[in-house]
């Protein structure tokens, strides 16, 4: 056999070596997620399908190459060949590795917004470790990707000699590149500093530009806010550092809502407020914490009323002002229709 592989071309002989331990190389990547995939579901940690998940592509990239790079030193190839096909097979690897840990990023983000240590949190603490892991997830995949960029570049000496002269003379070049690339550091480090100050959390209620919704998600550069309607709004991430906005679940999703209507002078407010606090009481929308009926001005026609209750979060306070106020309105229109606003003419005698 030895003087058989002795008379082939030493390319068609390495060829061979390569493909084969390839195909090993393969059949054992699938046979360890295969049972990684058996042994997954009978572990307590949710962690295992994340790690299967993210590791798979990648691990299927890197047992094939860890291979070659072993074997490679023992295939009589010519210098230049086996020189170029290790550069390859390095170039290779370190796209893998940068691939493997921003999948490793990704795992670990999924770690935390599952874990138990989570569920048994409150949701503010839940949701700002949750925004916390999100947006440092997303800048440690930039920070992967530049590395590799970087890694990739430093394996070609030319490169880097190109990039040192670069580097010396490149004022006036670095200086407009750093305008033109100044808005999107500035959404970098503003997605930073939201990670830590966070003014806002996922599923935080917001209103911005004068719309009502919800952070639905917080991208490196923009964050997108899903409005009452459905629409969706795009805002960049230094929107929410440079300029004010509302948040009303920043401390507590508790919310106060109020209701206000106008009736005539002669309504029983007395009676109005407890048929308020009757209606409270028969509604799963109320926390059972605040509420209360106030006139809180007198016009020359009518009398304003303002109906205060609390609610759990934003959309049952919204649902529990449509309800009290339906209730009310009915209240008024069948046991005290003279008290509905209406309009007075004052008619004057004229003497004989």
């Amino acid at each position: 056999m030895a003087q058989f592989l002795e008379h082939q071309q030493p390319w068609l002989v390495a060829g061979g070596v390569l493909a084969g331990v390839v195909i090993l190389a393969l059949i054992g990547h699938w046979a360890l997620f295969l049972v990684l995939a058996r042994v997954a579901p009978r572990r307590a940690q949710g962690g295992d399908a994340s790690l299967i998940r993210y590791t798979r592509g990648p691990a299927r990239a890197l047992l094939p190459l860890l291979a070659i790079l072993l074997v490679l030193p023992q295939l009589r190839l010519a210098p230049h060949v086996a020189g170029s096909l290790e550069h390859l097979v390095s170039l290779a690897l370190i796209v893998s590795v940068g691939w493997l840990s921003i999948g490793l990023t990704r795992m670990l983000d999924d770690l935390v917004s599952a874990g138990p240590e989570t569920a048994d949190r409150d949701p503010l603490a839940a949701r700002e470790l949750q925004t916390r892991v999100h947006v440092i997830r997303r800048v440690a995949a930039v920070l992967i990707g530049v590395l590799t960029i970087g890694a990739i570049l430093m394996t070609f000496p030319s490169v880097r000699h190109v990039g040192t002269s670069l580097l010396a003379s490149a004022g006036l070049f670095g200086l407009v590149a750093g305008i033109a690339a100044r808005p999107v550091l500035a959404n970098l480090l503003a997605g930073v500093q939201i990670a830590f100050a966070q003014p806002m959390r996922l599923d935080d209620v917001v209103v911005v530009e004068g719309e009502w919704g919800w952070i639905e998600e917080i991208y490196m550069t923009y964050v997108v806010v899903r409005i009452w309607d459905l629409r969706r709004l795009v805002v960049p991430l230094s929107y929410f550092i440079e300029r004010p906005f509302q948040n009303w679940t920043r401390r507590t999703t508790n919310l106060l809502a109020t209701v206000f209507f106008h009736a005539d002078y002669t309504v029983p407010v007395e009676e109005v407020r407890q048929e308020l606090h009757r209606i409270l009481l028969a509604s799963d929308m109320w926390d059972g914490k605040v509420w209360g009926l106030q006139v809180t001005e007198a016009t020359e026609h009518t009398v304003q009323l303002r109906a205060l209750m609390s609610a759990r979060d934003s959309g049952g306070a919204w649902d529990l002002r449509c309800h009290v106020r339906e209730k009310l309105i009915a209240l008024l229109q069948r046991q005290y229709p003279r008290s509905l606003p209406r309009a007075r003419e004052a008619t004057v005698e004229e003497k004989p």
